[in-house]
């Protein structure tokens, strides 16, 4: 059942070299390769709260560099999802670094497109922990067919829409904001 599983999680998110030419729709607007993560992010009507925590944590520049960096994108109906108040409390400028924190384990330093990412859960044995650029230990693995993204919570986040090509990296829109340790919070 595992392999099945495995062969039926990479069909359906291996992604032809001719289709990465072609970025998916993302919150009713077209991705394009040759614009940066911000560029794109920006015309996005489902990632109107992840840019402007981007901006409210000072990440603009740092998002339009080079990179290569890949990103998972909690949409607006994640961070919704997240307790009362809170979004509201980490957009203060007193939580800035807090904000950062979690911002940067939704960044990895490198550019991971769905094939690379299956095919090292499937070196792993199942399981494959992603370093993020904000010190968070993620592990990705498979649950029924997605690509599923751990957090140090143990909060689950699935890849709702992968590889969306940009000039700095990739973007695999998410269902769930990421969250450091508690420990790490304090």
């Amino acid at each position: 059942m595992k392999t099945l599983l495995s062969a039926v999680a990479l069909a359906a998110l291996a992604v032809p070299a001719f289709a990465q030419m072609a970025n998916p729709m993302v919150g009713g607007a077209p991705m394009y390769a040759d614009k940066t993560i911000v560029e794109n992010a920006v015309n996005s009507a489902d990632h109107t709260t992840l840019v402007a925590a981007v901006q409210a944590a000072g990440l603009v520049d740092t998002l339009s560099g080079a990179g290569p960096f890949t990103v998972l994108a909690p949409t607006n109906e994640a961070f919704a999802a997240l307790p009362a108040d809170t979004l509201a409390a980490l957009m203060q400028p007193q939580n800035k670094d807090r904000l950062t924190q979690i911002l940067t384990c939704h960044v990895i330093p490198a550019e991971a497109f769905s094939s690379d990412i299956v095919g090292m859960i499937q070196a792993d044995g199942g399981t494959h922990a992603i370093q993020t650029v904000g010190g968070c230990v993620l592990q990705a693995s498979l649950q029924n067919g997605m690509v599923a993204i751990t957090d140090e919570q143990g909060r689950t986040a699935h890849v709702t829409i992968a590889d969306v090509d940009q000039s700095n990296g990739v973007i695999h829109v998410i269902d769930q904001v990421l969250l450091p340790s508690v420990a790490s919070q304090q």
